[in-house]
This record gives structure tokens, C-alpha cells and sequence, in this order.
């Protein structure tokens, strides 16, 4: 089986293995135009750029699959949203300090559908060559962070870039065998398949390689923390500059109006479904705490925002914008 078809056959890895694959393919069509947000955090330009999005249907039990599908569906409805499909981003972060330009996670690649894999385009589009990419942070191993490394026909896309991806994930999903006993989604043999995809992906990429361990530091401006559940080396990025920081979650949630106010409600594409509800819950109280921006993958365009507390839980606060930036 060569990459193309590996990775077709494992579209919804990550945010995706919930999903039935007639989901995928439905939804609006691309933009003829694709948007990115560009803002200074004190001395790095940071970019968000897209590369597209996933729609998932149905909803339940993807998320939530504990929970009764009436109490998940009254919640959608009171927040005005649709009760048989979800549009979860891609939302991609470049940051740039000085000559150093940092992708975090690279969206799902080139075999994924219409609605996505945009970030060639994206980053073209935002004025950034994939040449002058020199550092690649990638927060977990699924196929929708890992797939834009490669093109279709499996050559790095980033010949400049070195990749970095924490020891335990490595280990994780290039072992002979993984351990998803603690996860909710059923379908092991999907699971066997895109853990393949993944390690066609590393294997490639292998000479680009850096590993690291938590609270790895990166050009004075990066801190890399394991934040395990989703997959056991689950990372999320800590940029700062003097005094200005924002927290890049990466799959620590997906879903503004379902985690927030019910973290422990879960995903059943988390490898090990309540120690990501545990993560879910000490990230967000931190985030809550120290009121720290939040960059979210695949919350609504540009995925940026805080997270508030209300009541015994937490409710999200998305960044609001007077005109396109």
C-alpha cells in the first residue's frame, strides 16, 4: 500500500477517527480566496493561517460518548448550533522571530478532501515560503497534524525545516505495538491503519528529526509541554515574548460549546479518554487562572481566544476582530 492510500484510508485520525467517512466528504466548498490573522506578541509576528477544516457527522457519540445524545444535542441547541454535523478548523500557527520561522503541525496533507489541506496555499497566500520554514513543532502524531510534511508523492514539503516531536509520542507510535485500551473508539483495526500512515511519516522524515522532553526550550521564545490524554505525548506550546505570551493547545479540546462548560464529557479519538479529561480540566484552570491567550486547532477561525470560569466549569471567550487582519 503506498502513502497515498495508507493515509486515505485513515482520513479521521485525530480529530477524525469518530468519524464516518460520508461525513468527511460533505459540507461547503473551498474559498476561492483562504484567510490568515497576522499579530505581533511582542517581538514575534505571529500567523494563522488555515488548512481548511473537517466536518463531522454526526456528532454523538464523537464527543461525548457517555453522555446521553439528547443532553449533547440540547446543549448544541441552546448555543444556536447544529445538532447532525460539526465543521471542526485546521487551524495552523506560524511564528517568526527574526530569521527563524517556526510552523506548529503541519494540517492533514494532500489526501484528505476538497475541504482541506490548504497549507501550501496558506502559507503562500500569508507571503511565507515553505523554504523558509526552519523549525516544525508537531503536538501529536494523528494524520491531521502530521500530514502536511509530506507531499502526495511522500517528499518533505520543509527542506529547511528541522521537525520536533516529543520522545514519548515517538516511542508511542513507533513501538511494534500502541496501546489504545483506554480509548472509546472501537474501531481497532482503523486505529492499526493510521498508526501505519504515521509511521510512513516519521520513518520519511527521520534525518529531520528532533525529539525532546518536556519543558524543552526553543529560540528564547518556546517552551514544549507534554500534556498526555489525547496521545501520551501530547504537547502543547507556551510562546512568549517579554511579557506577552499565548498558550497553543493543540488538541487539548475540540469543541467550544461542548468542553468548555462539559470538560468531562470527553472525545473518543483521545487515546486515553479520562486521562485527556483530566489534562483538559488542569490546562484550562491554569489558562483560566493566569488569563493567557488561547491558540485552539480546531475551534472556529482563527481559533483564538480565553477560556473564563463559569459556574463549576469553564466557558470560552472568543478574540473579536473590527475588520479582516
Amino acid at each position: 500500500m503506498n502513502r497515498r492510500s495508507l493515509i486515505r484510508n485513515v482520513l479521521l485520525a485525530g480529530v477524525g477517527v469518530s468519524l464516518p467517512l460520508k461525513g468527511l466528504w460533505a459540507g461547503t466548498k473551498s474559498p476561492l480566496t483562504r484567510p490568515y490573522h497576522r499579530f505581533q506578541l511582542g517581538d514575534l509576528e505571529l500567523t494563522t493561517i488555515t488548512d481548511g477544516y473537517v466536518h463531522m457527522s454526526p456528532v454523538h457519540p464523537g464527543f461525548a460518548p457517555e453522555v446521553p445524545a439528547a443532553q449533547v444535542n440540547d446543549l448544541l441547541k441552546k448555543n444556536f448550533r447544529p445538532t447532525d454535523y460539526m465543521d471542526l478548523g485546521l487551524n495552523i500557527l506560524v511564528v517568526k522571530k527574526k530569521d527563524q520561522v517556526i510552523l506548529i503541525d503541519t494540517g492533514v496533507g494532500s489526501t484528505y478532501g476538497k475541504n482541506s489541506g490548504w497549507l501550501m496555499s496558506s502559507l503562500a497566500d500569508a507571503g511565507i515560503a515553505a523554504t523558509d520554514i526552519s523549525t516544525i513543532i508537531i503536538s501529536h502524531g494523528h494524520p491531521d497534524h502530521v500530514g502536511g510534511l509530506l507531499n502526495a508523492d511522500g517528499v518533505i514539503n520543509f527542506p529547511n525545516a528541522t521537525v520536533y516531536v516529543s520522545r514519548l509520542e515517538h516511542e508511542f507510535w513507533m513501538a511494534a505495538e500502541q496501546d489504545f485500551s483506554k480509548s472509546t473508539f472501537e474501531n481497532k483495526d482503523l486505529l492499526k491503519t493510521y498508526t501505519k500512515a504515521t509511521q510512513q511519516i516519521f520513518t520519511t522524515i527521520k534525518p529531520k528529526l528532533q525529539l525532546f522532553d518536556d519543558g524543552q526550550v526553543l529560540h528564547d521564545c518556546i517552551r514544549l509541554e507534554i500534556a498526555p490524554g489525547h496521545t501520551p505525548g501530547h504537547t502543547i506550546t507556551h510562546i512568549y515574548s517579554g511579557n506577552q505570551s499565548i498558550v497553543h493547545v493543540a488538541d487539548l479540546i475540540h469543541s467550544d460549546v461542548l468542553l468548555f462548560p462539559h470538560p468531562e464529557w470527553g472525545f473518543n479519538g483521545d487515546t486515553d479518554f479520562h486521562q485527556a479529561i483530566a489534562t483538559r480540566k488542569k490546562v484550562l484552570a491554569k489558562l483560566t487562572a493566569s488569563a493567557t491567550p488561547i491558540f485552539a486547532y480546531h475551534l472556529p477561525w482563527p481559533g483564538i481566544g480565553h477560556a473564563r470560569k463559569k459556574d463549576q466549569a469553564f466557558e470560552w471567550v472568543a478574540e473579536t476582530y473590527a475588520y479582516p487582519q
